[in-house]
């Protein structure tokens, strides 16, 4: 009992907001509402530009997932989530593609540096309209 409290206290004396490998980005972005109803169903599959059989199966899938019950796992404690506090659809503000890196947000550029990117991937991943085509005529 003593080595459970021992972990219990040594992980909770860790401080996770200095992890160093974890990072987030700001960027601006669009966002259904939170929440979850079938409106925001049809939101996401019209941001989506989906037909009209894929919004009807996922408004049935929606529908089942509502007389569900949240499973019970063994031995695992957790607050009971609130699936009405949460965001289903986020997606970076759409804009007209950058015709350069220099057109692009600084701090997502900034992103692909850490996460190693070369920078011909950085320009694909940014939408970037490069054309560069090499034509050998005689």
């Amino acid at each position: 009992m003593a080595a459970r409290q021992e972990t219990v206290a040594r992980v909770a004396s860790i401080d996770v907001d200095a992890y160093k490998y974890g990072f987030s980005t700001d960027i601006e972005s669009e966002k259904a509402p939170k929440g979850l109803n079938e409106d925001i169903v049809r939101f996401i599959s019209a941001k989506k530009n989906e037909p009209q059989w894929l919004t009807d199966w996922r408004l049935e899938a929606y529908r089942r997932w509502l007389t569900m019950p949240e499973p019970r796992w063994a031995r695992v404690h957790y607050p009971r989530i609130d699936f009405q506090d949460l965001y289903y659809y986020s997606a970076p503000k759409s804009t007209p593609g950058p015709k350069s890196l220099d057109e692009v947000d600084p701090e997502l550029l900034r992103t692909y540096e850490k996460l190693g990117i070369p920078l011909r991937e950085q320009e694909i991943l940014a939408g970037v309209e490069t054309r560069r085509v090499a034509v050998d005529a005689v």
